[in-house]
């Protein structure tokens, strides 16, 4: 028997192409989508359990970033597509099996709706700047408008959580659905991206909260929430050690590797464990500035993105 001995510098860096073109424009728009997913749920149940007096930052104050959010996320979305010219294509079909199809249909429903939303507390949470522009008084149908919408707004509601739902959720299958990249492979980004925008957004409306009450109920649902995320990545991990020689490779990335600070440094730690401590101490009794947990929140819901974006498109399958 004659052995022979093959020597491959296949696993050489950078020998094997990695092909990249997702970039920050992405991450930005799966934050701004799961953040406006998240106040927008909030808004629309408070409102149907006829809590919007209790909670006005809740279901009218905070309705006015998901507009901004889902227009800016659009932005960044057309920004980084190749031809932007043909992004009406989209909406010529409809693919039950393609999350981009399901998210391009979610998002032309959700973004007017939630301008609908915000548009309809415009003159009570606004009253100065109207006094000021004199929109109504100028353009007399916005009166007509607004009543149908007022009169209307439950219906409204009742879209709008399903909607916002799938549109949380929606931003963490369309990792998950490419199979080429071992990192996102896990059907556990699904629930883990839309728990993360219900924490981004509960965090926002304490932001904007003028009430204790408001403000320790959220804390409360956000102290949840981010254990859930908590137990989520920890699930999320484990599948991937129990996972193939190559998810254990692309698991490297953030557990020994070069997102390993970004990941748990900024994301586990002081995006989830410092704020949920924070909040804990100020649901006990202490005195805690709210502005720091929730900014820590928003901030290690935003890094979360960027290293799954980034890192995940590092990782392949190798033959």
């Amino acid at each position: 028997m004659q052995e022979e001995l093959f020597t491959s510098g296949r696993h050489i860096p950078n020998i094997d192409p990695s092909l990249q073109i997702w970039h920050w424009p992405i991450a930005l728009y799966l934050f701004l989508g799961g953040l406006a997913a998240g106040i927008l749920f909030f808004a629309a149940l408070f409102y149907i359990l006829k809590k919007d007096k209790e909670y006005p930052a809740a279901v009218k104050i905070t309705s006015v970033i998901p507009p901004i959010a889902l227009s800016i996320g659009l932005l960044a979305l057309v920004y980084d597509l190749t031809h932007q010219l043909y992004t009406w294509q989209l909406y010529t079909t409809f693919r039950i099996e393609s999350p981009m199809s399901w998210g391009a249909w979610v998002l032309l429903i959700v973004t007017p709706l939630s301008f609908i939303w915000t548009f309809s507390y415009y003159r009570e949470v606004y009253p100065k700047l109207e006094s000021k522009l004199k929109l109504f008084e100028r353009l007399k149908f916005l009166n007509t408008f607004e009543q149908f919408i007022v009169k209307n707004r439950i219906y409204i509601a009742y879209a709008l959580i399903p909607l916002a739902l799938i549109l949380g959720v929606y931003t963490g299958i369309l990792l998950s659905a490419f199979n080429a990249r071992p990192l996102w492979n896990n059907a556990i980004l699904g629930p883990l991206f839309l728990t993360s925008g219900l924490s981004t957004g509960a965090a926002a409306i304490i932001l904007f909260s003028k009430t204790s009450i408001e403000k320790h109920l959220f804390g409360k649902i956000d102290l949840a929430l981010i254990i859930i995320e908590l137990a989520l990545i920890v699930h999320m991990i484990m599948g991937y050690y129990a996972g193939s020689q190559v998810q254990l490779e692309a698991m490297q990335l953030l557990v020994g590797g070069d997102f390993t600070v970004m990941f748990f440094g900024f994301v586990v730690i002081l995006g989830l464990i410092v704020p949920a401590v924070l909040e804990l101490i100020e649901l006990i009794g202490f005195k805690v500035p709210v502005i720091v947990p929730a900014m820590l929140v928003i901030l290690g819901g935003l890094i979360f993105r960027f290293v799954m974006v980034e890192a995940g498109q590092l990782t392949r399958f190798l033959y």
